[in-house]
This record gives structure tokens, C-alpha cells and sequence, in this order.
């Protein structure tokens, strides 16, 4: 019977083999996504796929195969999969609804960006918002651009001071823009 004892004690025999069927889960999950790679690089070579096609199908079938291996590696460790199920849609849940109650301010930073980075007008230039033809829109010199809003000097009209107004930078990338280069006067001030 002394040549049947481990050279371990007997209360480390389980989550010694828990421990080596977790590495043998991660090895499998590791080698699948491995050899899809490899099927979907020569599946590339011997067709003529794009590769802007073949990134995001490997990228996608690697998340979806390590993603499996955690799931069972979970399950080894006791982990339910209908608590995990249940745990991952009460967080999109929550993030969906995050996302969207946010949404309007994401826009407006995302556009912020872009007016930065891509520039259709620039501190000091004149513009235009136009809504329709025969409505007049908000028309300005602009001083500030946050991330949120841009800051427009309005035009004067007769009898009332210019003031200031403050436009969402998403309603620049919704309508139509007229722009006038900062050397220029105001259009009607001539």
C-alpha cells in the first residue's frame, strides 16, 4: 500500500488537479486560437481576403475562444454559469444604460474632438449654423471651444448688443456650416 502514497499530502490532491486542469484548459484554449489564426492566415494567402476583412474576424474568434477557455476555467473553480450569465447581463444591462443617459455628452466630446483634430473652423473665424433656408440660424465669431460647447460672439443686430452663445459642438457635424476666415469682418457689418 506505501507505493500507492503520493508524494503530496492527501488534502492537496484536489486543488492539485483542479490546478492542472486549469492550466490544460488555458493550454487548449491557447492552441485553438492559435491554430485558427494560422487556418485564417492561409485561408488570406490562398484567397485574396483583405486584410482589413481578416484583423477583426481573428481578433473576434480570439476573444470568443479565450473567453470559452475563462468560462470553463470558472466552472472548474465552482463558479456557476448561470450566475456568470446572469452577472454579465445585469452589467450590459447597466452599461446600456449608462451609454445611453450619457450619450448626449459622449457625442459632444467625440465632436470636440474632431473639431481639434480635423478643424473645420478655427478661434476667431466666423460661422454660420444653417437650419433651414428660410430660417436663420446661430451666426458668430467663435472664442472658445470646450469639450462640450464652442463659445460664438453673435452678430449685433440693429439697436441690441452682440451677446454670447454657447453651441453644442455635435449641432457643428448635424447641420450645414458656413464659415468665414478670422481676418474677415462679421457678414453685414461692412
Amino acid at each position: 500500500m506505501e507505493a500507492l502514497q503520493l508524494p503530496i499530502p492527501t488534502q492537496w490532491v484536489e486543488p492539485v488537479w483542479i490546478g492542472v486542469q486549469i492550466l490544460l484548459i488555458l493550454l487548449a484554449g491557447y492552441l485553438a486560437q492559435r491554430f485558427v489564426a494560422k487556418g485564417l492566415t492561409r485561408l488570406g494567402e490562398r484567397y485574396p481576403l483583405p486584410p482589413q476583412l481578416l484583423m477583426p474576424l481573428r481578433g473576434g474568434l480570439r476573444w470568443l475562444i479565450m473567453g470559452s477557455a475563462l468560462i470553463f476555467v470558472l466552472g472548474r473553480l465552482g463558479v456557476s454559469a448561470t450566475v456568470l450569465w446572469t452577472a454579465l447581463s445585469g452589467f450590459v444591462a447597466v452599461a446600456a444604460v449608462a451609454f445611453f443617459a450619457m450619450w448626449s455628452v459622449l457625442s459632444n466630446l467625440l465632436c470636440a474632438i474632431l473639431i481639434f483634430t480635423v478643424g473645420p473652423f478655427r478661434l476667431g473665424d466666423i460661422v454660420e449654423l444653417v437650419d433651414t433656408v428660410d430660417k436663420p440660424g446661430v451666426k458668430g465669431r467663435v472664442v472658445a471651444i470646450n469639450l462640450l460647447y464652442t463659445t460664438l460672439v453673435e452678430v449685433a443686430e440693429a439697436g441690441t448688443d452682440s451677446a454670447m452663445v454657447q453651441v453644442p459642438n455635435s449641432l457643428f457635424f448635424q447641420r450645414s456650416v458656413r464659415r468665414w476666415p478670422g481676418t474677415h469682418v462679421f457678414p453685414g457689418d461692412r
